[in-house]
């Protein structure tokens, strides 16, 4: 099912003033709040463009695309029967978009006025750019990591608990995690990462789709490097996006945890990695399961005792999503 206004029918016409400069496309599962602050901060300030917002919405049970039909009519809703995942998402919505240009954006953001109008202004002043990621700033206020290096294998393997304390690869996990990260420069890099990405339509027709393979983990990391085969991909710090982080994850930990794990394996695979390094990775994650349930547990344990309830609380949603893991996604993920 889906909706459309009559406003939006109306910038798909052959009138190029009509044409939006810049067609949003959000994916949403159960994010009700963030996603009312994410469409009010596109289509209740001014953003100095015209403005199209795609919300496709993978069958919510929080009422969050009825939400979307009520509040912002203007809106074009795409209605999922079920969970299509993060890339399928993002495919339908580019599908739907009528934009020069199409902006990935995360339910869990929030866009200043006049930011889109940066953007384009950037991608018009540089046409040789393939996509652009804005600065990413923390409702904490904190700089977050808004792009890194392609990940290697033994960046993947440091992070398990198996390796990690032996620091065989912890120079490449710090050179892939924020060894070259400066908030405050502009520059050409490796991979953006996906919570908010500023694409040209003619540079997704060449490039895209997203890759439905991946559900949800990594499938951004694989976009960067589809576009940058070909095109240079820009971080410019002089466009601030806040995002919230973390707010789906929390509320769907096994889902996320067990699909992360097997994006980074189909991410390995795509990126030419041979049959026996895939192996080692997967043995590495498969083994190192057990071992971080239990330090989770007797962390969990420790901190209760000694009061630290928001502390427990983390370790306990860890629980859950590394549990999830061994006990309902491991076969899945060896299939990555």
């Amino acid at each position: 099912m889906t909706h459309d206004s009559p406003a939006n029918s109306e910038l798909r016409t052959p009138n190029s003033e009509l044409i939006p400069d810049v067609s949003v496309c959000v994916v949403n599962w159960n994010c009700r709040a963030m996603l009312r602050d994410c469409l009010a901060s596109l289509l209740r300030q001014d953003q100095g463009v015209r403005v199209e917002t795609v919300v496709v919405d993978n069958a919510s049970s929080d009422g969050a695309a009825d939400m979307v039909a009520a509040e912002f009519p203007e809106v074009i809703l795409v209605r999922n029967a079920e969970n299509r995942g993060f890339a399928r998402g993002n495919n339908q919505a580019a599908a739907r978009a009528a934009g020069r240009y199409l902006f990935f954006l995360n339910n869990d953001t929030w866009v200043p006025p006049g930011a889109l109008a940066k953007l384009v202004a950037h991608a018009e002043a540089h046409p040789e750019v393939g996509m652009i990621g804005p600065r990413l700033l923390g409702a904490d206020g904190k700089y977050q990591i808004s792009y890194r290096l392609k990940p290697t294998l033994g960046a993947l393997l440091h992070q398990t608990a198996l390796l990690g304390p032996t620091r065989l690869f912890r120079q490449a996990y710090k050179r892939y995690r924020r060894g070259q990260f400066d908030p405050g420069r502009r520059r050409e890099v490796e991979t953006l990462m996906g919570a908010a990405l500023f694409v040209p339509r003619p540079v997704f027709d060449r490039c895209g789709p997203w890759d439905e393979d991946f559900a949800f983990g990594a499938e951004d990391l694989h976009f960067s490097a589809c576009v940058g085969r070909y095109y240079p991909l820009v971080f410019l710090p002089d466009v601030e996006v806040v995002h919230h982080g973390g707010v789906s994850t929390k509320q769907h930990i096994g889902y996320v945890t067990s699909n992360r794990l097997s994006g980074y394996a189909r991410l390995l695979r795509k990126s030419g990695y041979s049959r026996p390094a895939l192996w080692l990775y997967k043995t590495a994650v498969t083994l190192d399961a057990p071992l971080k349930w239990l330090g989770h547990v007797g962390r969990y344990l420790w901190r209760r005792v000694r009061g630290r309830h928001d502390r427990a609380d983390k370790n306990l949603l860890a629980l859950r999503g590394v549990g999830h893991f061994m006990t309902r996604s491991l076969l899945a993920f060896w299939r990555a």
